[in-house]
């Protein structure tokens, strides 16, 4: 009789570990979703992107890096990020070394970093084109000089003899 009752004791502990198992998976993987769908902020920003790189050894995230410069001559602030989907990257490296415009969202409490490096994740990107003053804007070209309204009088020439 003593042994039914133990191995009973026994299957039950199993059960409830089983459910707790289970009952945990299921709040992770809620919690999980609830912080990859709700943004915490979203917003643009622009600037030129120096450098983008596929990485992760599992979960492969492309993480980029961007200069954003308010003024010329300043030192320039960097934008570190995170993009998900392979086509928006290549989007990006369409435009490397061009000023930019990036579109993110930023998310808090990921429970991993198999999602991405960063909080920013970049969803968009739209070339500037009417940019002054950027790495790769051409020079400034000189105007060229209007023409004189009275052209000057050439010296009188003495008689000949």
């Amino acid at each position: 009789m003593r042994s039914m009752k133990n191995k009973q004791t026994g299957l039950s502990v199993i059960v409830w570990l089983v459910v707790l198992v289970i009952v945990v998976g299921a709040l992770f993987t809620a919690y999980t979703w609830l912080m990859l769908s709700w943004a915490f902020a979203d917003g643009e920003r622009a600037g030129w992107v120096q450098k983008m790189s596929r990485k992760g050894y599992l979960c492969k995230t492309w993480e980029g890096e961007m200069a954003m410069v308010s003024l010329p001559g300043s030192v320039p602030e960097k934008f570190i990020f995170t993009v998900r989907d392979d086509k928006v990257a290549q989007e990006i490296n369409a435009v490397m070394g061009r000023r930019v415009s990036l579109f993110y969202e930023e998310h808090i409490g990921l429970p991993t970093s198999c999602f991405g490096e960063t909080g920013h994740f970049v969803k968009g990107v739209k070339p500037i084109d009417d940019v002054q003053g950027g790495p790769l804007a051409t020079p400034p070209q000189p105007a060229p000089a209007p023409p004189a309204a009275n052209p000057p009088a050439s010296a009188p020439q003495p008689p000949r003899q």
